[in-house]
């Protein structure tokens, strides 16, 4: 199983709550209306920063996180390079994200702790 991650930064046009509302209402079901990712995309997370300092380490950088699931790197692929993807979720992230200042890692697991 693959997985592609990807650290969030939101368009800074929206405050935290618009972000997340518009992340958790309305982008993930336009993203799972596309034919592509209902076939390659095998488990999806959204996971959203919360207010919280901890001792010792820096401020957060990201707003949140995006975890897709794939087969393997070709089905991620040709998620992300399908035409319709490209027409109707591409400009749909760039209203939401600061696409310039997202991360990611394309990566398998290693679990240490069932």
């Amino acid at each position: 199983m693959i997985k592609f991650i990807i650290l969030l930064t939101r368009n800074p046009a929206l405050s935290q709550e618009q972000f997340v509302e518009y992340h958790k209402s309305v982008h993930a079901n336009l993203f799972m209306s596309i034919p592509v990712v209902k076939d390659t995309v095998r488990r999806y997370i959204q996971q959203h920063r919360i207010d919280a300092e901890l001792p010792g380490m820096p401020p957060m950088k990201y707003d949140g996180i995006t975890e897709l699931w794939f087969d393997d790197v070709e089905s991620l692929a040709r998620c992300f390079s399908d035409p319709e993807y490209m027409e109707r979720i591409r400009p749909d992230e760039e209203s939401l994200l600061d696409l310039h200042s997202c991360d990611f890692v394309v990566s398998t697991e290693n679990i240490v702790k069932p």
